[in-house]
């Protein structure tokens, strides 16, 4: 019979919050799949589990799934574990799951700790609809990538959950605040341990404090989406930019018929229809 991949997610600082089914399978698999066997070997030292270890992270993920897959297909049992949080969340493993599920490989998912989930449940914004944006592109190695990305995220309804570098924060916040504006945000750090923080302010203040002190540490960003306020003020200042007929002829090019063209022109503007006719006659 094939083996099975078990996705299992490990503590993201504090290692108290590994589940005791994640314990049992990491004692009971035949080989345990580490992004870093180093800093895995750790973990696995402190709960005392002796399975064999194998290196599977960002530059070897397509040829050694590939390893992979066959060892699970000659009936290995094999735990995936990433240096921190939940496999396939911003990490190679979403490759071996996908050549998994490709050949017939039973998948299964321990559930545990995952910095985006714990960020967004303590930002204090809105945790009904958000997004994972995961890390930005490099602004020095894919800059046009990055600004269709900020231009996408601006429009963005839903909370926004991004990742950073100590090193990079600043820069990323700049970036963030010249395209959304002055949102809301939640800055995390030292998510679960002893000197956990939640910076919660706007992207502007948050500029202004990293300029002054330098950031230290893994972020998660959680910034407020786009408000309905902002969106009626927006599209108050797009139809005051246009001329009534401009904006008649918007929608009559959109296939609209007259009449309901006017009546969509005096729900954007606040008015009747008969104002709407009046000043188009006159």
């Amino acid at each position: 019979m094939a083996g099975k991949l078990y996705l299992c997610a490990t503590p993201i600082g504090n290692l108290e919050d590994i589940t005791f089914r994640v314990l049992k399978t990491l004692r009971e698999v035949d080989l345990i799949a580490a992004e870093d066997t180093r800093h895995s070997i750790k973990l696995l030292n402190h709960f005392e589990i002796k399975t064999p270890m194998t290196s599977y992270h960002e530059y070897n993920k397509v040829e050694k799934a590939r390893e992979l897959v066959e060892k699970m297909g000659a009936g290995t049992n094999i735990a995936l574990i990433t240096d921190a949080g939940t496999p396939g969340i911003s990490d190679p493993g979403e490759e071996l799951v996908r050549q998994c599920v490709e050949a017939g490989i039973e998948v299964t998912s321990l559930p545990g700790p995952a910095a985006c989930v714990t960020a967004l449940t303590m930002s204090g914004l809105s945790t009904r609809r958000f997004c994972f944006e995961a890390f930005l592109p490099s602004a020095r190695a894919d800059k046009k990538e990055r600004q269709r990305i900020l231009t996408e995220l601006a429009n963005e309804t839903r909370t926004i959950v991004l990742y950073e570098a100590p090193h990079h924060l600043l820069e990323t916040l700049k970036d963030l605040e010249g395209v959304l504006g002055d949102r809301k945000v939640s800055i995390c750090r030292e998510l679960t341990k002893k000197h956990e923080t939640a910076f919660r302010t706007t992207l502007g203040e948050a500029v202004r404090a990293y300029e002054a002190d330098e950031p230290r540490g893994e972020f998660v960003i959680v910034i407020e989406g786009k408000t309905p306020e902002e969106i009626r003020r927006e599209e108050a200042e797009r139809w005051e930019s246009m001329s009534l007929g401009e904006h008649m002829d918007y929608y009559l090019g959109q296939g609209m018929e007259k009449k309901e063209a006017m009546k969509a022109v005096a729900k954007d503007r606040g008015i009747s229809k008969r104002d709407v006719y009046r000043e188009l006659v006159e």
